[in-house]
């Protein structure tokens, strides 16, 4: 009976505008932005949320579309990412994306493009130290030829 007196003016009240007000209001203030390292997204109308990922911490894009959101042509992205601490895995859930599925293509590609430079960047750091090593090498190598010569010469002179 409370949730008829308490619901009945408040549904009446949600259909005729506050509803659809509330809804737009959420929609405008929903944002999404993909940079090359990160994802940044804000949203909330009494309480707004804000948060940055880093894309290198993304381990999952799931795309959600049921019947309701379908019909509204709009998408749910669930995220998973790595935990700070070791077990630990923080999701998020961004809905209202339209064009959901090229999204999450470009949060994919641009995750991969950010692993093969972190790469790229790995192995031009491995050759340098592995240029300095044979750099200390070769200088060690023609050290121990030095003194080689040293010993030879100085046998030849005994030896005469």
């Amino acid at each position: 009976m409370a949730v008829t007196i308490v619901g009945l003016p408040f549904a009446v009240i949600w259909f005729l505008g506050v509803g659809r007000w509330w809804a737009q209001h959420y929609y405008d203030k929903l944002e999404c932005q993909l940079s090359e390292t990160t994802l940044r997204y804000r949203k909330g109308i009494l309480v707004q949320i804000e948060k940055t990922i880093p894309l290198e911490n993304i381990q999952d894009v799931t795309f959600l579309e049921g019947p309701i959101l379908r019909h509204f042509q709009l998408s749910t992205l669930k995220f998973e990412t790595a935990g700070h601490s070791v077990g630990q895995a923080s999701d998020m859930h961004l809905t209202g994306i339209m064009d959901a599925h090229e999204f999450r293509n470009k949060i994919l590609l641009a995750r991969a493009g950010l692993k093969q430079k972190a790469q790229q960047g790995q192995s031009l750091v491995v050759t340098s130290s592995t240029d300095a090593q044979a750099a200390d090498q070769l200088a060690a190598l023609r050290g121990i030829e030095r003194r080689l010569d040293d010993i030879l010469h100085l046998m030849q002179e005994r030896n005469l």
